[in-house]
């Protein structure tokens, strides 16, 4: 699998969809009227917005390091609603761009150039309720519709391999029909607020490397990766550069950088992930008000892991200066192997098919949670590992099931508070200590939950030197659809 060695452009994995931006919300005059002897009022009119979809994507998976060229991708319509629990066929959904229905976009996820924030705009604006919006959802169109100047010749959506140029079918499931889907637990708190009178900008974020999974018969299939979250069009970037803390150059080798926030239990996830570039810059924009912790991990062109940095408290509009990146100490790897395996079965206790989602999870002196990314290299295309169990006469009995091979730095990360006049960075532990953690989810769902409980994870590991390789414990997942 390409995603299954990670989870976030040659300058970081990743796909992002930026939403519904310059919102013009107007006022609403409401007049009442009488007829004969009994008075009547007329119900009030929605308040009402005006929106505007636009792409956008600070890719990690491309060329020339990366496995693809170009990732396209056919957008036939984006939609809201206000419920959480609105189904496919419920009432409610708001319709974004009812422009693309007749022309379709056709998008390469990997067509941005270093540090811009857009690909394209989705028609044109369009007037929308005032509310909060807790599910959004972006439609893709089948493989076999028609759509001009198609880059994909016999299919609507297809990745272009950067080793041969050679261009393969990226197939769907429901997303054609159903749409991909971002809950409110994948929107910034929660939801997407409109109050009369205001404007506001919604980002969709798609990541891309994350979100493309290699079968085992060749073939390439999409399992959205999707967040969103209210951002500024206009002053809306994190930016820094990582530097080798050894030489005060920047790295020889490769940084991918994730932007993290907290989840409802506490645990920093990756919300967007960059590659650093070649003078160890990183920017990451548009992006959702609020506060971040910035997560850094490096691999030498000699293969050593870097110990990974930690930067936290950064707000969106902030600069964060020099990063420092720390060669293993010793002459040592720095990097430690995990092995293991994820399973899934259903209700009866029959193999079922899931898409599951491996993190690195670090407990650091506070009892805080961060997530480490996976060492970025070529087998490790972005920061986390995407997994799709199946049948195979390696799983278990009545289960279906993944294998995985990550790499991970072995030592401890240096921490440090964002501050305007310089990060001090000190390290938390000579050693790491690791938690593998796997997410499940419906098959090609965009982000809905699968399996009671739909979080496994393993025990803690402690890797017992550089160089050494770890069998965790199978992440067994039961009561699955």
């Amino acid at each position: 699998m390409i995603a299954t060695q990670g989870n976030t452009k040659h300058r970081a994995l990743r796909w992002a969809i930026f939403a519904i931006s310059g919102l013009v919300l107007a006022g609403i005059s409401i007049a009442a009227c009488s007829s004969g002897g009994s008075g009547s009022s007329t119900p009030a009119a929605p308040a009402m917005a005006t929106a505007s979809v636009m792409i956008s994507d600070p890719a990690t998976c491309s060329g020339p390091t990366g496995p693809f060229a170009h990732v396209f991708v056919t957008i036939t319509d984006v939609q809201a609603n206000v419920s959480s629990s609105a189904g496919d066929g419920d009432s409610g959904w708001t319709d974004l761009t009812p422009n693309l229905s007749s022309q379709p976009k056709q998008v390469d996820l990997l067509g941005q150039a270093n540090n811009q924030c857009f690909l394209a705009t989705l028609g044109d604006a369009q007037q929308l309720q005032a509310g909060t919006y807790q599910q959004i959802r972006l439609i893709l169109a089948d493989n076999s519709a028609t759509v001009s100047n198609n880059a994909c010749s016999n299919s609507t959506n297809c990745v272009v391999l950067s080793a041969d140029n050679s261009v393969h079918t990226l197939l769907l499931s429901s997303e054609s029909k159903t749409g991909l889907k971002i809950p409110s637990g994948q929107i910034a708190s929660g939801g997407f607020t409109i109050a009369a009178g205001q404007t506001k900008d919604l980002d969709i974020d798609f990541n891309t490397c994350a979100s493309i999974v290699r079968e085992g018969n060749g073939q390439y299939r999409l399992k959205p990766v999707l967040h969103a979250g209210e951002v500024s069009t206009t002053s809306t970037s994190i930016n820094g550069k990582v530097l080798d803390s050894a030489t005060g150059n920047p790295v020889n080798g490769e940084v991918l950088v994730a932007l993290e926030q907290k989840d409802a239990t506490g645990v920093d996830r990756i919300m967007m992930a960059t590659l650093a570039g070649s003078d160890g810059s990183f920017v990451f924009c548009p992006i959702p008000t609020g506060t971040y912790d910035i997560v850094v991990a490096g691999e030498g062109s000699d293969g050593t892991g870097y110990e990974p940095s930690i930067v936290t408290g950064a707000a969106n509009g902030q600069t964060i200066g020099s990063v420092s990146l720390h060669p293993p100490a010793g002459g040592a790897t720095g990097v430690v192997q995990f092995t293991g395996s994820i399973s899934s079965q259903n209700a009866a206790s029959q193999g079922t098919s899931i898409d599951a989602q491996l993190s690195a999870l670090e407990r650091v002196a506070g009892g805080f949670t961060f997530t480490i990314p996976l060492l970025p290299n070529a087998q490790q295309p972005s920061a986390t590992l995407t997994l799709e169990t199946a049948a195979s006469s390696a799983c278990a009995a009545g289960a279906d099931c993944a294998t995985y091979s990550v790499m991970l730095p072995s030592a401890g990360p240096f921490l440090g508070a964002y501050s305007a006049n310089g990060v001090t960075l000190s390290q938390s532990s000579l050693q790491a200590n690791y938690v593998l953690d796997g997410l499940a989810f419906v098959l090609s769902s965009g982000g809905t939950a699968d399996c009671a409980p739909s979080e496994e994870k393993t025990q803690s590991y402690i890797p017992a030197s550089s160089g050494s390789t770890i069998a965790a414990q199978t992440l067994a997942f039961v009561q699955c659809q």
